[in-house]
């Protein structure tokens, strides 16, 4: 069910599809939906059909796709991540589950698909034990991470850590290793949007202040409530919230079909 919608973003930004949108006007009938979806063959008949279902298209069976894609991937993305995050979780904690491994066959698309969006760190919790907290990457620090010169100071400061004796220097060297990245990744982001404008001190200042303080909280109520409990509030949160996102029109549409 998420990963159909997970797909709609790269069906929608391929090269096949803006053939049928040449000037980007970002509106599509439904047939040539059903054309794009059906040669990227990624999508089987049964999903398509839903899709189709679910596109609420005027008299002319013309639809805005852009509006279909924010309306459905997001929310799906949002409630897939949580998914992921639970999965994750509960397979590092019971890793020889059966009834797990089902479960992880089956949304096997989902965590591969956020996968590189999952970053991690660790924590002493309440219970004097390290909890694991995952949070998502977004598209553009994962760009910024890979350019040139952030994976050259990655390389030089493995480099450093190996060759350097004391634990100390380590953590020296750990320190001005994220101090250093944090400049560079800044600077990429700069120099490849050269046209937005550079956000006053003070923003930057309040918003590094709300960061801490959000951090302080989500690390003051992981100490009463484990991340495996705080994953399943927030899946159960998402799922009430992309239940509304679909039409009762739609769905009703899709009931009679399947009935």
């Amino acid at each position: 069910f998420f990963d159909m919608f997970l797909k709609l973003k790269d069906l929608t930004t391929s090269d096949n599809f803006k053939e049928y949108d040449p000037d980007c006007k970002g509106v599509i009938s439904k047939k040539e939906f059903q054309k794009s979806m059906e040669s990227q063959k990624q999508y089987t008949q049964s999903e398509i059909e839903f899709l189709l279902s679910c596109a609420e298209a005027d008299e002319n069976d013309m639809f805005n796709y852009v509006e279909f894609v924010e309306r459905f991937h997001e929310p799906a993305k949002d409630i897939g991540f949580n998914v992921a995050v639970l999965l994750t979780n509960l397979s590092e904690h019971m890793p020889h589950d059966s009834r797990l491994g089902t479960f992880l066959d089956l949304a096997e698309s989902v965590l591969s698909y956020f996968e590189p969006y999952l970053g991690r760190i660790e924590i002493m919790g309440g219970a004097k034990r390290i909890e694991r907290v995952y949070f998502e990457i977004s598209e553009s620090s994962r760009t910024q991470w890979e350019k040139p010169q952030v994976k050259e100071s990655k390389r030089q400061f493995i480099f450093d850590v190996v060759n350097e004796g004391g634990e100390s220097e380590k953590m020296e060297l750990f320190v001005n290793f994220c101090e250093d990245t944090i400049f560079e990744m800044q600077l990429a982001s700069q120099i490849s949007e050269p046209d937005v404008a550079e956000r006053p001190e003070e923003d930057e200042d309040e918003e590094l202040h709300s960061l801490l303080e959000g951090l302080g909280e989500e690390e003051d109520s992981l100490e009463s409530a484990s991340a495996f409990t705080a994953a399943c509030a927030s899946v159960k949160k998402s799922m009430s919230n992309f239940r509304q996102m679909l039409t009762f029109k739609s769905m009703r549409k899709q009931f009679k079909k399947f009935r």
